[in-house]
């Protein structure tokens, strides 16, 4: 049975990479939006914020690779809506395969995706500036977190395309996620903010991740950040990957 449903996520995970690499436009414009809010506090508004002696870039990139994510996990729930919609669900129903494996293959491809722009992005970050010492492991630890934090919000993407009643609606979920890490530390220290806005800033997810790949790209002492980062991602993961297998079921029973 494993067996069974490691080979026919691979199959229909081919077929959804196949649609990616004949769009590549998604990724490119999923990319698109991170590195101009990078070009834009870099170059126009860095100067006016003080967040210590090293380069903006550097405090500033943890938190758009997490909005790169934000951004690519809308096109997960537009593909699995439109899978919805034209009725491949049904077809696949008809066929000897594992079920869950058709949501699996969404995610992966998600994952592959979001990677390859992650990628992009921090070519431009180094383009612009970006310099860490970080060695492997530290590497290692940041693309964990990443990956962990682009499965979790890729599962919140197929609650969204399970639900959806229309093409927006599908991808609509991702704006609030967009928007999250501006008020967390990704930008600004939350140190600067006003008391309700700081609370708020320094006890929601967004805050630790980017706490911990910062400290770890510096070279720094991570302390808890890192666990409450994980804690975040792998709380949302498993509430996530349980409701949309929930609402899976009831659409295919």
């Amino acid at each position: 049975m494993t067996n069974h449903f490691f080979s026919d996520t691979g199959v229909l995970l081919g077929r959804s990479l196949r649609h990616i690499a004949r769009s590549l436009d998604t990724i490119i414009t999923t990319a698109i939006m991170p590195i101009a809010f990078m070009l834009l506090f870099v170059y126009v508004l860095g100067g006016a914020i003080q967040t210590g002696s090293g380069p903006y870039v550097n405090y500033l990139l943890p938190g758009i690779l997490l909005i790169t994510i934000a951004s690519g996990i809308s096109y997960t729930a537009y593909r699995l809506f439109m899978d919805m919609q034209s009725g491949i669900f049904e077809r696949f129903q008809s066929m000897p395969i594992a079920r869950s494996s058709v949501l699996w293959a969404h995610v992966l491809t998600s994952l592959v995706a979001n990677l390859i722009s992650l990628v992009v992005v921090v070519l431009v970050a180094l383009l612009m500036g970006f310099r860490s010492g970080a060695g492997a492991p530290a590497w290692f630890a940041i693309v964990g977190i990443l990956v962990l934090f682009t499965l979790a919000l890729t599962w919140l993407a197929v609650i969204a395309g399970l639900s959806a009643k229309s093409v927006d609606g599908a991808g609509a979920f991702a704006y609030p996620l967009i928007l999250l890490p501006f008020i967390s530390s990704a930008f600004v220290p939350t140190a600067t903010m006003p008391g309700p806005v700081r609370a708020f800033a320094e006890n929601q997810p967004v805050t630790s991740i980017v706490n911990a790949i910062r400290e770890l790209f510096a070279q720094q002492p991570v302390g808890a950040d890192i666990w409450i980062a994980l804690a975040w991602c792998v709380g949302i993961l498993v509430v996530a990957y349980t409701v949309a297998m929930t609402i899976y079921r009831r659409k295919i029973a």
